[in-house]
């Protein structure tokens, strides 16, 4: 009776074991939410949990713009030309951070804007917080007007303030315009 008792521990565990193993790509290497799309140096495409995309805007930064309209693609302006050279750059460089962390995100949503899109701060698996590393390359500037509803504002005024001195990115350029100066006198 003894060693059928042992049989019958070890088999339970074993199959405990099997069972929680199966579902642990939900807990390891697939958490978080599945990155669609990069649309630009501030907005992803995510797909929630039920397979429906929705876009995420990142908290607390405003990064360059990138063209969208083959007008914009084909433009000479020199204004448009130095948005468009770090928008891409920007963009550029959160491909790469998606890539990285298995394009996967984990979203602390803190709001949402007036065009239905989710207003997020935007981590990878391993906790490195995407907006700070816009913020400390120079490819996005801390967007003051939203900073309130930013729960890590201590952070990214810091990382900016960083690339600032060092004259990182966009602070290395003396004709860059701010995005959110772009957007109210080129895009009409």
């Amino acid at each position: 009776m003894e060693r059928l008792t042992k049989s019958v521990r070890f088999w339970l565990c074993a199959t405990i074991i099997i069972w929680g193993l199966m579902g642990c790509d939900r807990f390891i290497g697939n958490s978080g939410e599945s990155v669609e799309r990069v649309s630009d140096g501030d907005t992803l495409v995510v797909k929630d949990t039920n397979g429906k995309n929705f876009t995420v805007r990142f908290a607390c930064v405003d990064a360059p713009e990138i063209a969208h309209t083959n007008k914009e693609k084909q433009s000479k302006r020199t204004s448009d030309r130095n948005q468009f050279t770090w928008g891409v750059k920007a963009q550029e460089r959160v491909q790469q951070l998606v890539q990285q962390g298995g394009d996967r995100v984990t979203l602390n949503i803190t709001d949402s804007d007036r065009y239905g899109r989710k207003i997020a701060e935007v981590r990878l698996k391993n906790g490195t917080f995407v907006q700070q590393v816009l913020l400390q390359e120079g490819l996005a500037k801390v967007y003051r007007p939203y900073l309130n509803k930013c729960p890590s504002k201590d952070l990214v005024q810091q990382a900016e303030a960083e690339a600032k001195e060092q004259r990182l990115g966009v602070w290395s350029d003396t004709k860059f315009v701010n995005p959110w100066e772009y957007r109210s006198l080129y895009k009409k």
